[in-house]
């Protein structure tokens, strides 16, 4: 290699090493300035240096045709609010203030409901009719139709008072009820609760609430050893014995029975007639049944000539209608047996009424609670709402009879 050939080469490189040592130094003074003029690199918030592509992103030269750099000035951000400002208090509810000197009262709104049991019977048999579905029946307020809203078919045990007329009367009378308590006791199931009470011109408790019907037998058998001797009175205060029968039963829970069997015939009591069906009617939860006693007796001299004996009969016909009409106004039967062997199947019918029932519950369509008395009426229809007709295996038409409570009283709205 020649000498002129090596001295160009030689220049040529100092030249670049010359070249690449000023561009370094150019590169080096502004930080160089920075460091002088005792300035720092921004930090992040949490004092950390920021990250390497953040720096080469800020370092972005313009591009050669123009628009914006990678430093865009001031951008305005949204002012975040400091924690300690708290977002201003939602208005205030409106409060109602009581005029001055009226306390503070609160409204609570009662549904009134209402429940009727209804015991549907052959008419000749007394057997209760199954299979009745809530569509078949019709209830009526006070001639205003109601929905019914519950429905069931009810087998529950029993709460029932025999009460029983005991008096000087005749013997016939008193033997007539103990065969009548005797074979309603024979029909008792063991969770049923009876008691059993004696009146004449007083009342006498024989036994008081129990499911040992053995005790209620006993009690019978104790009055039948007195059958044939003298008793204390003559008189029977019918009326006065069944409102102490009620207020009795009022201190008990859920629906209850009274047995009636008398003669019927009152003779002093305080209550006149229309207060005991007032009192029997304002009675809820109770239902009585009724056996009027000495049929037979009165059967074999009815009619007699003289003006004593139609006297007699005018009174035991009233007797009869009082002791029908406590059994009506509470939805319960009344029977008239004149022999010891109608007394099974009758017995038969109150206890086919007083455990297999239909039970309704609706909501009044009138709501006042102003107490008073408002009737209802029960009605069987078949699907097309005509009235319902029961035909027997050999398509003969069956009657039937509806037993329930017609009539109840609403409450009274509390001033």
């Amino acid at each position: 290699m020649s000498s002129s050939r090596l001295n160009s080469m030689v220049r040529r490189r100092l030249s670049l090493e010359l070249s690449l040592l000023a561009l370094l130094a150019f590169a080096a003074a502004p930080l160089s300035r920075a460091q002088s003029s005792g300035q720092q690199t921004p930090q992040s918030p949490q004092g950390q240096q920021p990250a390497s592509g953040q720096q080469q992103q800020q370092e972005q030269t313009a591009p050669d045709s123009g628009g914006p750099t990678g430093d865009n000035g001031v951008i305005a951000l949204p002012k975040k609010p400091d924690a300690d400002e708290a977002p201003p208090p939602a208005p205030a509810e409106p409060k109602f203030k009581n005029p001055e000197g009226m306390p503070n009262t609160s409204i609570r709104v009662e549904v009134p409901e209402v429940t009727v049991d209804v015991g549907v019977l052959l008419e000749k048999t007394h057997q209760f009719v199954p299979g009745l579905k809530p569509t078949n029946f019709r209830v009526y307020e006070d001639g205003v139709e109601q929905k019914i809203e519950g429905f069931k078919r009810t087998q529950a045990p029993i709460t029932c008072l025999i009460l029983m007329e005991y008096a000087a009367r005749g013997f016939a009378f008193r033997i007539d009820a103990l065969n009548s308590a005797w074979a309603f006791t024979q029909q008792l199931q063991p969770q049923d609760y009876v008691a059993m009470m004696t009146f004449d011109l007083n009342t006498h408790i024989v036994t008081d609430f129990t499911q040992d019907k053995r005790q209620i037998m006993q009690g019978i058998q104790m009055l039948g050893n007195e059958v044939f001797m003298p008793a204390a009175f003559q008189e029977t205060d019918v009326f006065d014995a069944l409102n102490e029968s009620l207020d009795r039963l009022s201190r008990i829970d859920g629906q209850k029975y009274i047995l009636l069997v008398a003669s019927g015939i009152d003779s002093m009591s305080k209550l006149t007639l229309d207060q005991i069906l007032k009192r029997v009617k304002a009675s809820s939860g109770v239902t009585i049944f009724t056996i009027s006693t000495g049929g037979l007796l009165l059967a074999e001299t009815e009619g007699r000539p003289g003006m004593m004996s139609g006297m007699r009969d005018l009174t035991y016909m009233q007797a009869e209608n009082q002791m029908k009409t406590f059994s009506d106004l509470t939805g319960g039967m009344h029977f008239e047996p004149r022999f010891v062997g109608e007394l099974p199947d009758d017995m038969r019918a109150i206890n086919a009424n007083i455990r297999a029932k239909y039970q309704l519950v609706y909501h009044p369509s009138n709501a006042k609670q102003d107490g008073t008395l408002r009737k209802i009426h029960v009605e069987l229809v078949d699907d097309e709402g005509q009235p319902l007709r029961m035909q027997d295996q050999k398509h003969k038409q069956l009657k039937y009879d509806l037993q329930y409570r017609d009539s109840y009283k609403a409450k009274q709205e509390v001033e």
